[in-house]
């Protein structure tokens, strides 16, 4: 994977499209989705179906699942008689075209690990034999899974740490890792119970960042929790920490979140939530990741927010279980599909 290449994408059914295209008049519905073949930079899509059957513009402010970047065609390289692209040659002319468009596109301060990620959308098989040439490069907040989170605001104004609202559960994935959103009554492997600001100015060591994080989370989970005997629960406290990369480009937020005492390396599910329900009402500032993700018809690519497989320590510390992993050569991601 080109280290230029940012972010993970979609994967969506392409048999769901060849079902659309291959019957039925021109409707609204069609209607609505070729006009988002007409966006350009600064604006925002969005759609709830699947097959993205429903996609159109809407004001970035809000909600929306992709901010368009740029454009690009790429009939030089594929004309007319080019066979439609497999998932690995898309995934080629996406890090070719659309990576260092977002990048430019946020003026060279896309962090590399928050909770943007740089996408295409792709003419489907019917416009690619038509001679349709043209994808559109853009933005979107994305699950660990790979699946596309409804965002709100332009991400040119947003902060892009890879941060979620206090009260999230994140579900224990395979392979010893963190996944997606889900409801806390659910098996989950951390709750998130705040969010910390650190300060502005030259980036703070991971070692300080600990040492910070340590003191504000442990204060963070008593006021959560009510003052709950974690460890009698068999519950620990711990948090995440901001790269160098990151911090270069802005982003100073960070979890502190609770999880079970892991086995080993092995991070351990658990059920229900121990936020103490006499509490303050939760303060949520990042909407777009408050909600559990709805299940892919397909497997989607490498995540962009997952967490390594290494758990954190009983002392709380949490190594490098903060750090989201970034996509890879050999778990290619892949991309997705516009219908018409």
């Amino acid at each position: 994977m080109l280290g230029a290449f940012l972010g993970a994408f979609v994967l969506l059914m392409l048999s769901a499209f060849t079902s659309v295209l291959a019957g039925g008049p021109l409707g609204s519905k069609r209607e609505l989705v070729n006009a988002a073949y007409q966006a350009v930079a600064g604006e925002c899509l969005n759609w709830e179906k699947k097959d993205l059957s429903d996609a159109q513009k809407v004001d970035c402010s809000a909600a929306h699942r992709f901010e368009v970047t740029g454009t690009a065609d790429i009939t030089a390289k594929y004309p007319r008689e080019a066979p439609f692209p497999n998932a690995q040659a898309w995934e080629k002319i996406a890090e070719e075209q659309c990576a260092q468009t977002g990048n430019s596109y946020m003026s060279g301060k896309l962090d590399p690990e928050g909770k943007y990620g740089v996408s295409t959308l792709n003419p489907d098989e019917h416009r690619w034999s038509d001679g349709y040439r043209q994808i559109r490069c853009g933005l979107q907040v994305t699950a660990p899974s790979g699946a596309a989170l409804p965002s709100f605001g332009s991400a040119k104004t947003q902060d892009q740490s890879n941060v979620y609202d206090p009260g999230v559960c994140l579900a224990l994935g395979e392979n010893n890792t963190v996944s997606d959103p889900v409801d806390c009554a659910q098996p989950h492997a951390f709750e998130i119970i705040g969010v910390v600001q650190h300060p502005e100015g030259e980036f703070m060591p991971v070692e300080k960042q600990d040492a910070a994080m340590s003191e504000k989370c442990a204060a963070i989970a008593n006021d959560y929790t009510g003052g709950a005997d974690l460890k009698a629960k068999g519950l620990l406290v711990t948090w995440d920490t901001r790269s160098e990369k990151s911090w270069a480009v802005g982003s100073r937020k960070a979890n502190c979140k609770i999880g079970a005492v892991p086995q080993g390396n092995n991070l351990v599910a658990w059920n229900g939530s121990v936020r103490n329900p006499n509490g303050a009402p939760l303060t949520t500032a990042n909407p777009p990741q408050t909600t559990a993700v709805k299940p892919q018809d397909e497997p989607t690519g490498a995540p962009l927010h997952s967490e390594s497989g290494k758990p954190p320590s009983e002392s709380g510390k949490p190594s490098e279980s903060g750090k989201p992993d970034k996509p890879s050569s050999s778990s290619a991601p892949t991309t997705t599909t516009e219908n018409r």
